[in-house]
Order: C-alpha cells, then sequence, then structure tokens
C-alpha cells in the first residue's frame, strides 16, 4: 500500500516531535493545515505537522458521489454509520504513516495522533490498537467505531496515554452524545480520557484551538508534566 499523500508544515529547526491531523468527510489535508499558526507553538517548538489525504471513494449518504473519506458512510443511524472495513483499511493506511515517521527517527512518545469527524473515528480506532505508546490522541466532534469489539480487541499499550475528546453542543452532525458516548466506553475500558465540551456546531472554535494548543505543549514540550 502506497503511503498516504500528506500537506507537509515542517517544524522551524530541528524536528523533534510531530502531529498527524486526520480531516472530515469531504475535506482534504489542507482543511486543517492553516490551524498550526493559530496554536501560537513557541518557535522553538520542533513539531511537524502532517495532514494526510483521505482517498476519494463513493459515498453512499452523498447520492455515491466520490469525495475524499476515510470510509464509506451508508446510513446517519450513529450505530451503523462507519462502514467498519473502510475505517480498518484507512487505520492501517494511517498507521504505515505513522510507522514511517518512526523509522525516520521520531519516537511513538513524540508523536500525537489528532483527527476530526470522520477522522476522530480512525484515531480513535488506531488508539487501542497500535503496538507502540503514542503522546496523545485528540478526537474531535466524533464518534467510535465498532465499540462493542473494544474490550476484546484493546491491549494496553496506550491505557494510560492521554485523550482529549471535545465536541459541540450544538452538532447537528455528529449528535454530542455519540461524542459523551465514546469517551465513557474508552473511560469504562481504563483509557485515560477527557472531556471538553464548547458551544459550538461541527466545526472547531477559538477556546478549543486553545486547549488543543495547551494539550499539544503539555505532551511535547513538556512531557513530564503531563
Amino acid at each position: 500500500m502506497a503511503l498516504l499523500p500528506f500537506v507537509d508544515v515542517k517544524a522551524q529547526g530541528d524536528t523533534r516531535s510531530a502531529v498527524v491531523w486526520l480531516h472530515g468527510l469531504g475535506d482534504s489535508g489542507h482543511g486543517f493545515s492553516p490551524i498550526v499558526p493559530e496554536l501560537r507553538l513557541p518557535a522553538d517548538a520542533g513539531v511537524r505537522f502532517l495532514f494526510p489525504h483521505a482517498p476519494e471513494r463513493p459515498v453512499t449518504v452523498n447520492g455515491g458521489m466520490r469525495m475524499r473519506a476515510w470510509y464509506d458512510i451508508k446510513t446517519m443511524d450513529l450505530a451503523n454509520r462507519a462502514d467498519e472495513d473502510g475505517v480498518r483499511e484507512s487505520a492501517t493506511a494511517v498507521q504505515q504513516l505513522l510507522d514511517k515517521l518512526i523509522s525516520d527517527g521520531i519516537s511513538s512518545e513524540r508523536i500525537i495522533l489528532a483527527g476530526f469527524s470522520q477522522g476522530g473515528v480512525i484515531a480513535l480506532h488506531l488508539l487501542p490498537r497500535l503496538p507502540y505508546k503514542l503522546a496523545g490522541v485528540m478526537a474531535l466532534s466524533t464518534y467510535m467505531c465498532a465499540p462493542d469489539k473494544l474490550k476484546e480487541e484493546a491491549s494496553s499499550i496506550n491505557k494510560a496515554t492521554p485523550v482529549l475528546i471535545a465536541h459541540g453542543s450544538q452538532d447537528p452532525v455528529v449528535p454530542m452524545a455519540a461524542g459523551q458516548q465514546a469517551f465513557h466506553t474508552l473511560k469504562n475500558t481504563g483509557f485515560n480520557v477527557s472531556w471538553h465540551e464548547y458551544r459550538m456546531p461541527h466545526s472547531v472554535c477559538a477556546q478549543e484551538v486553545a486547549d488543543i494548543s495547551s494539550f499539544i505543549q503539555r505532551r511535547l514540550l513538556n512531557p513530564i508534566a503531563g
């Protein structure tokens, strides 16, 4: 499988860590790349940002139109919204990108995996299934695929890894209850999750950007402080 193409926002100076950020349905890696300067990280942070492009595929709920998507959506019913085979296929592709970063010399414990909406589904799917420990995971305005399989498939490697789950209380696309379900499912399985709620729709707001920046700085610039 060829490595996913991505928008590469390189660190100023030496690269010491990385954030891999997965976009939502119909978007591309270009959608979130402008957020990097808004995070206001220190100039010497040494953080490289990678924003992969999902492959194009027909999306059933959009009349079979081809668009960038990490998986097909056959129904808006949340219990069956994520096509599990597609999720697993994309998770494998994203893991290949993480593997490449590690082989290039960045420790897995210096990598944060982030995702918005569909991208967050992939991030939450990988969190309990990766064979190495990450610095953190950020799951934004998202939900979980196959939560009933979590206990049987989860390893303990990332149980202590901090996971930021953020959601808008006015989200009409992915109801906040779906994000809360993901939070409680992970928490009840022993994962280190925190819940962040914002008065916003299916989007990102200024306070969330500030909280994301704080999370990145805690995990990558001063990880001992947690």
